[in-house]
């Protein structure tokens, strides 16, 4: 069976503009990579992140909006 998991090791992080910078709920996403959109917690970079395909993604931000 071939993994599906994406490789972040080359993912540039930005915080989300919601963010504050006393550490409160901070999330990190990741908008480099070809296809996908990780998403994960800044307080635990070494942690796990959810992976959007960019078109969930763009629904995703479109809805919120």
């Amino acid at each position: 069976m071939q993994s599906r998991r994406a490789n972040l090791t080359s993912a540039t992080w930005r915080k989300s503009s919601y963010s504050n910078s006393d550490g409160g709920d901070c999330v990190e996403v990741s908008d480099d990579l070809p296809g996908v959109v990780p998403v994960r917690d800044s307080k635990r970079p070494k942690g796990p992140a959810v992976v959007f395909g960019t078109s969930a993604w763009r629904t995703f931000i479109s809805d919120v909006r």
